[in-house]
């Protein structure tokens, strides 16, 4: 199959051919249709701690053509969209609820592996690396099951693709980590592929006033068609001030820190009111600090908490905002920037380092229009046909 490699550290990406092994036990083979390109991509990229070669790619979607023994959540021909954190179902964090707290993902995926440890991946004989447990960059992928998340017939997966990162992580961040009620006021600090997501999700939640709060006045008009209801650009207002004056004096109830800088926690955390919620689903530097105000704490009630994959649990979430977007309740059309081809995947990543480039939203890889379909036997295998 065609595919885009990581060759080193920091190099453009190869598009090469190589080899793809069938499914094992509990694994399915999906012909990807479409894949976004995120920054978490670039981030693999430059990551001395990246194995190499390997494949990238985490926001996928594609129709499922083949799988292999004990697969029972998905069959041949089923849509889906794919989930870069599987989770084992079984352990102690994964049966009270708590599936995007499960360890299981964590091991092979720094190594660059299948759940089993092993590659599928290869090109003359030598093994390529696996990246987020997907490698969404190639024609096809062979996944864990548990990453296949199966969506109605008629969800485009241009748009599908972006539901298993970003989107399910700003969502997530407002409906399930922060939990955000109706009639409330909602700050959202970072209004990238994450923050706009947020703005949806505290929009859909119900609440009265989303403050959209960025640097990129761009950004700030952007969030506006989202569901903003309020702009704040922190580079020219105090914006603890500003979200006080727009909710009385108290703070807003909720605030969601999509940024991955401490300082806008910190400024999250003044402005909240007494009682409510900070959440956190930036990744901060390792290498510096948070600090916000011992005196009083515990006086005000209020509650600073991190939150991984916006506490999504795949299998509810996905097919909701599915459904939401096909009800006409939940942007995705306008999250598909631009519409590449595998061949021009570079770019998209070269457009990263553009600080004036729009980054609300993804490029997504469009593989060739998707071919005939035939069932081999009906319910294990797709013959894919010309």
């Amino acid at each position: 199959m065609k595919a885009a490699v990581m060759t080193g550290i920091g190099a453009p990406l190869e598009i090469q051919a190589v080899d793809l092994s069938e499914p094992k036990a509990n694994e399915v083979l999906v012909k990807i249709v479409a894949t976004g390109v995120c920054h978490s991509d670039l981030n693999a990229l430059n990551d001395a701690t990246t194995p190499t070669p390997t494949i990238l790619g985490h926001e996928g979607a594609g129709i499922v053509a083949a799988v292999g023994p004990n697969v029972g959540k998905v069959k041949v021909g089923d849509k889906v969209a794919l989930s870069w954190v599987p989770y084992c179902g079984t352990c102690e964090f994964c049966v009270t609820g708590a599936v995007h707290l499960c360890e299981s993902a964590f091991e092979p995926m720094f190594a660059g592996t299948l759940l089993d440890g092993t590659s599928r991946l290869s090109k003359d004989g030598e093994k390529i690396y696996h990246n987020s447990l997907l490698s969404t960059f190639a024609e096809f992928a062979v996944v864990p099951e548990m990453s296949c998340v199966k969506l109605p017939d008629d969800m485009p997966l241009a748009q599908a693709s972006l539901i298993g990162c970003g989107v399910a992580t700003g969502y997530g961040a407002a409906v399930n980590a922060a939990k955000v009620t109706p009639g409330s006021t909602v700050a959202i600090f970072g209004i990238g592929g994450v923050g706009v997501n947020a703005i949806q999700g505290a929009r859909i939640a119900g609440a009265a006033k989303i403050i959209a709060c960025d640097v990129k006045t761009a950004n700030l008009e952007i969030a506006k068609t989202f569901g903003a209801t309020h702009t704040i650009n922190v580079a020219q207002e105090n914006v603890e001030e500003a979200l006080k004056e727009l909710t009385g004096g108290f703070g807003v109830h909720f605030a969601i820190d999509c940024s991955g800088h401490t300082g806008a926690t910190e400024s999250a955390w003044r402005a909240v009111r007494k009682g409510g919620t900070v959440v956190v689903v930036g990744a901060f530097n390792s290498t510096v600090s948070l600090s916000i105000p011992a005196g009083g704490f515990h006086r005000v009630g209020k509650i600073l908490k991190g939150s991984f994959y916006g506490d999504t649990q795949p299998f509810r979430d996905f097919p909701a905002i599915a459904q939401l977007y096909l009800d006409g309740k939940f942007m995705l059309d306008e999250l598909v920037l631009d519409r590449i081809s595998l061949d021009e995947i570079n770019n998209a990543f070269n457009s990263f380092h553009d600080c004036n480039c729009i980054n609300v939203g993804r490029s997504v890889i469009e593989f060739e229009t998707v071919p005939a379909l035939k069932g081999n036997s009906g319910t294990d295998e797709l013959e894919i046909v010309s």
